[in-house]
């Protein structure tokens, strides 16, 4: 390894702090709100991703779940409040958007985004929030 990076090393927690408040933020101003002032019509229109998982009803539901997702759940990541069950429903809803995206919008194309998001959420649930989070408070 570059030893002129390893001082970086030191800073791990305030990386993490920057990637929650980051992800969080974005979640909650450019995904959740939307849909929350979308209201039914919009979550109708979200909740439809499940149907390439063989659910056929309820669409409005699971689209409120996702905005709910999107916008406590982005607020409790930026904060660090439970973080890893926060950062696993987002791993979920983003694998289940990358399957949304995949089948009906052009393959990988359109996938990796959401995908890639998953696989963060994903790390986030075994990395942690860090020492700057109110989990770590608490």
């Amino acid at each position: 390894m570059d030893l002129r990076w390893r001082f970086l090393d030191r800073y791990a927690d305030f990386g993490l702090l920057i990637l929650r408040i980051g992800l969080g933020a974005m979640f909650v101003l450019h995904h959740g709100w939307p849909k929350l002032i979308g209201g039914p019509d919009e979550w109708r229109n979200t909740g439809r991703a499940v149907d390439y998982l063989g659910v056929h009803a309820g669409y409005v539901l699971w689209g409120f779940i996702a905005m709910l997702v999107e916008v406590a759940g982005g607020a409790c990541l930026a904060l660090g409040f439970a973080t890893r069950p926060v950062a696993l429903a987002f791993a979920l809803e983003m694998g289940i958007a990358a399957l949304w995206k995949y089948y009906p919008f052009g393959g990988w194309t359109s996938a990796a985004h959401p995908f890639e998001l998953a696989v963060v959420f994903l790390a986030l649930v075994f990395i942690g929030p860090g020492k700057h989070s109110l989990d770590a408070q608490l």
